[in-house]
């Protein structure tokens, strides 16, 4: 609070010598000295409370470069309240503040090749294959928060709080999602002064049920003046440069931090590039700053979603500058705005290292065809972007969108997070389908080359099993490679098990020399009549994997 007070007050006085004339034009000179002295200082007292307010209120960075407007307007009406040679001198002033006013003001016209190299992806072609032993973190969070809300009985002192921003992490190895509670107003701060805690509720487990978690907080986003966390870091760190909101990250051992990233402009105050986080204990208000090459382990998202989002606009728009954005448009892509934070959506690898997701596709209407997909490091903010197949026309987000919709429409459902991911082989959108309510209904799997290729199942483990038959149906190989050999055998059926499956049944068969085979009755129909001990002749796809994939099954037994 007394750096504000000292930079209001320089500023001010800074403000108030331009603004107040030297010479009135009076012979009576000690009047008018006095009369001078007296304006400056109540020039000085006005301006010094209109800046701090402004400061206070909008937590702008205090950098010299951000009292631009004001000194523009300040010399201004230096130059209107001035005679003869003193009007020339401010004039002057004047002259190089409007300058700088229009380079900053004029940035964007001209930074964009250093926006676009500052943000600069490397390229490949395709992501590798997901495990499908893993559950992606597919729990929608529109659904996540409808649970949680409906939890919201287990918070004591209910009518003070609200649900804060939910957000997915990963703690202790678990994903899961993440929701403060905060104060619903001003008056429920000043009665309540503390949040209890946060909501925590699996991001892969739709049927977990949200938990809430004692954790007193002082210093929130909720709170009001100094206990405000976005201005309580700001009046330690008064000269970063911050973009993006405070976002609430767990440790292992269930204490609650928050943080935000901060960076420097790229040109004049135009642009970011992240560098570093700062956090803040919300029980004690300590802060602590790190570079990015610092941060705790246990920090996913010290890239802030607002920032990564940022940076796709610029790797999309200005690959041919600024002009050409607007203009030719020569290959440039727009980062699609169907995620989940701020136009991405987190997800994690099968290390749990967590990245966030973009599409691209073509600034043309009507255009559903996807151009690529990028991945940005949470931790470090390094993208990659991925062309795709360049043989193949992928479909974006959008497109898997509109198939979700039109094969529910009398139902009225729709999809909600849709992510590309590498499905044995196959580029293929996951996409968690919810009801007019907001409730889980199914997770749906299209082929992003294939749309005629699509499943829907109770769960993204059942329908990756749907998934993998369909794609032997329609000749696909599904361990992502061509060299995958059919081999043909009979076998004796030891064990039999059948699992329902959307509108099929798994079948998966251990045959008496050990092997375990896998087949849909929507690849082999009468498969749901194989018993234990029945004699099958199988082709399969060799793939190496422990329940190898049937193409084609005849029940010897049965004929």
């Amino acid at each position: 609070m007394i750096d504000l007070l000292l930079f209001s007050i320089a500023a001010g006085v800074a403000f108030a010598v331009i603004v107040v004339p030297i010479s009135s034009g009076s012979s009576e000179s000690n009047k008018v000295q006095f009369n001078r002295i007296t304006a400056i200082l109540s020039t000085t007292l006005l301006l010094s409370i209109l800046t701090f307010g402004v400061y206070y209120l909008t937590n702008l960075d205090r950098n010299w470069t951000s009292l631009w407007a004001f000194v523009l307007v300040a010399t201004l009406a230096g130059v209107v309240f001035a005679t003869g040679k003193e009007r020339s001198v401010k004039g002057i002033l004047f002259v190089v503040a409007l300058l700088g006013s229009v380079y900053i003001l004029s940035a964007p016209l001209f930074n964009a090749d250093q926006k676009f190299q500052a943000v600069e992806m490397d390229q490949q072609v395709e992501i590798k294959a997901f495990d499908e032993s893993k559950t992606p973190a597919s729990v929608p969070p529109k659904f996540a928060r409808n649970k949680m809300k409906k939890a919201f009985g287990q918070v004591p002192n209910t009518s003070f709080y609200e649900l804060g921003h939910l957000q997915i992490q990963k703690v202790n190895g678990e994903f899961v999602y993440i929701a403060p509670v905060e104060f619903s107003g001003f008056f429920k701060w000043l009665n309540g002064k503390t949040t209890p805690g946060y909501f925590t509720m699996s991001a892969t487990d739709s049927a977990d049920n949200p938990k809430f978690v004692k954790s007193e907080m002082v210093y929130t986003p909720s709170s009001f003046f100094h206990k405000q966390v976005e201005r309580h870091m700001r009046m330690e760190f008064p000269n970063l440069i911050f973009y993006g909101d405070v976002q609430l990250e767990i440790d292992d051992e269930g204490e609650p931090h928050y943080i935000r990233s901060y960076g420097e402009f790229i040109t004049a105050r135009n642009g970011f590039d992240v560098h570093g986080i700062v956090m803040v204990d919300p029980k004690t208000g300590e802060v602590e700053q790190f570079a990015l090459n610092e941060i705790p382990d246990y920090i996913d998202g010290a890239v802030s979603p607002e920032a990564v989002s940022l940076q796709n606009s610029y790797f999309g728009k200005y690959v041919h500058g600024f002009w050409n954005s607007i203009v030719g448009k020569k290959d440039v892509k727009l980062p699609s705005d169907e995620g989940t934070e701020s136009n991405v959506s987190p997800i994690f690898d099968e290390n749990g290292h967590m990245y966030y997701f973009t599409d691209f596709t073509s600034p043309k209407e009507e255009v559903d065809s996807m151009l690529g997909y990028a991945l940005t490091d949470g931790r470090t903010g390094k993208a990659t972007y991925y062309t795709g197949n360049l043989e193949e026309s992928y479909m974006d987000s959008q497109g898997a969108l509109q198939i979700i919709e039109k094969k529910f429409i009398e139902k009225k459902w729709t999809g909600e997070m849709p992510v590309l991911y590498n499905f044995y082989g196959e580029a293929s959108w996951l996409t968690p389908v919810l009801d007019s309510n907001g409730f889980l209904q199914n997770y749906f799997i299209v082929s992003a080359a294939n749309p005629e290729i699509s499943v829907f199942a109770n769960s993204p483990n059942e329908a990756l099993k749907l998934y993998k038959a369909a794609l032997q149906r329609g000749g696909s190989s599904v361990d992502g490679s061509s060299s995958a050999k059919e081999e043909k055998t009979v076998a004796t059926v030891l064990r039999v098990y059948k699992e329902r499956a959307g509108d099929f049944t798994i079948v998966s068969i251990l045959s008496d020399d050990g092997t375990n085979y896998v087949v849909s009755t929507e690849v082999v129909p009468l498969a749901i009549y194989v018993q234990e001990g029945d004699r099958l002749a199988i082709t399969y796809l060799a793939t190496g994997e422990l329940f190898l994939p049937v193409k084609e099954m005849t029940n010897i037994t049965i004929e």
